[in-house]
This record gives C-alpha cells, structure tokens and sequence, in this order.
C-alpha cells in the first residue's frame, strides 16, 4: 500500500473556528490513538480530496510544521448534505505491529460471463472493511468476476482471501458485494415467457 505524505497545522478549538477556516479552503479535522489524547489539526481541503476520492487507499503520514512525522489512516469523513464537501476528518494513528480496520476499495478483474450476456454489472458494496497489520494492506481488493453469471452476486463470504493473507474481511458474510442484473430488454422478453396464471 502506498504511503501518502500530508502536511497538517495543529488547530486551537474556539467557537465558530471550524466555519471561519472552512471558507479558507481548510478542514478540521482530529488525530486520534487509543490511550493519547485527541490532537485537533486542519488540512488542504484540496490535498484531502484527493484522498478521499481516490480509487485506493493510502497510510498516509501527516507531517506537521516541527517536521514531526505521525502514521495514521482516514477513519472518518463527515460531508456536507447539500453541497457534498467534506467538513471534517478523523485520523487514527498506529504502530508498525497493531492490527487495524481499513476501508479498502474493491476492484474487478476478469470478463464476466453475464454482462456479456447482456447483462449489468453492479458494484454494491464499492470498499470492505478489511482488518490485519498495516504492512499487509492492499491498495485495493481485487474481486474475480468471470464466472459471475445474469442474476447472481458475489458475496462477501464468497471472496477468496487466500492472495491476502493475514487479512480478514469484517463486513458481514452474507452481505453481496457485486452482482450481474438483467437488461431492462431481457426482464421483459423473461417475464414474456413466463407462464401466466389464472384464478379458476
């Protein structure tokens, strides 16, 4: 997984002060570790979004202006409703040995048999929550869809892990991950030949 560097400004809480620095282009944001204490920071909203919005995920190391260096991971975003703007950020740090949960993206490799069949892929669960040491975090989770046939899903307990090993998937088993749906022309044409029934 790719390491990020992020520089960050260490931010005096006051009333109103989230709003004022918002309208600089700026996000609040917090560093958090279980057993220190909450360190509030700020961030390029710029630099963040493209964190944020990235097709995989980083550790990212959050530089701060005494040249200190901490390793963290994005564990929260908050955005706004309307205008979908990210308004603030948790980041959790960790040590080398500590096993964390990361959202990692999912990723889709192969030809699938359904869609060229006619059918429509549908990504429905677009990252897993992946638990396991940093250093055997993947950018992203690559899923094998070749197989997948019209009116199937993989689920989560459907995913091989034997490529990620140490790692762990969290979300629940049961929960489908991607799926193939028929074409609005092939539900039409099924529902056609299906048999009809009438009340005697």
């Amino acid at each position: 997984m790719e390491t990020i560097v992020l520089g960050v400004q260490p931010r005096i809480v006051k009333k109103g002060d989230a709003k004022r620095i918002r309208n600089n282009g700026v996000v609040p944001a917090v560093v958090y570790h279980k057993g220190e204490e909450t360190v509030a920071i700020s961030v390029d909203e710029l630099a963040l979004k493209k964190l944020v919005h990235s097709a995989e995920s980083h550790i990212i190391d959050l530089q701060f202006p005494d040249g200190k260096i901490k390793r963290s991971f994005i564990k929260e975003v908050q955005f706004h409703p309307v205008t979908d703007r990210i308004i603030h950020t948790d980041f959790q740090l960790f040590s080398a040995e500590e096993v964390i949960e990361l959202e990692v993206p999912v990723a889709v490799s192969g030809n699938c048999a359904g869609v060229e069949k006619g059918g429509k892929l549908l990504i429905i669960l677009h990252a897993l929550t992946i638990k396991g040491k940093p250093e055997n975090m993947p950018d992203h989770l690559v899923v094998d869809i070749t197989e997948l046939e019209i009116g199937h899903s993989i689920h989560v307990r459907e995913i091989p892990m034997e490529a990620y090993a140490g790692l762990q998937i969290m979300d629940d088993p049961d929960s489908p991950v991607i799926t193939v749906l028929a074409s609005k022309k092939e539900a039409e044409v099924a529902a056609e030949a299906a048999p009809s029934t009438t009340a005697s």
